[in-house]
């Protein structure tokens, strides 16, 4: 379990994310193109998502909620679509690609960690496999 003051990065995180929402709103009022619209929620789920897989596994189950949440309000805004990838989907996929270039660089400093957690789980021949 992690005792990490997790809760206020997410309050921060939605706070500032809630901030270029509104601001996307009076901006779509405004006539702003759909295009410049998708860049702006790049911006958006980039902040979300920033160094996630370091902190999405000590996050308490409340603060995923709150996340959600924040993303069915983009797509009650029309910000995101309904079939678009979910936060926990998202943050799994990036969790799946940094561990998987961790496995194809025998020069990243957790490539030596992990060899050893799968030699000791798995057994000597369990690297064979790679």
């Amino acid at each position: 379990m992690c005792d990490l003051p997790l809760s206020e990065h997410v309050t921060g995180v939605i706070s500032k994310c809630a901030q270029v929402l509104h601001a996307l709103k009076v901006l779509r009022c405004q006539g702003m193109s759909d295009d410049a619209l998708r860049i702006i929620k790049s911006a958006v789920l980039a902040k979300i998502l920033h160094a996630s897989p370091a902190w999405w596994g000590c996050v308490n189950s409340v603060d995923k909620q709150r996340l959600r949440a924040f993303i069915r309000l983009c797509i009650h805004l029309n910000l995101y679509r309904q079939d678009d990838p979910t936060v926990t989907q998202l943050i799994a996929n990036l969790d799946d690609s940094l561990f998987a270039s961790v496995l194809a660089n025998d020069q990243h400093v957790p490539f030596y960690l992990i060899v050893i957690i799968i030699l000791t789980i798995l057994g000597p021949g369990a690297m064979n496999s790679r």
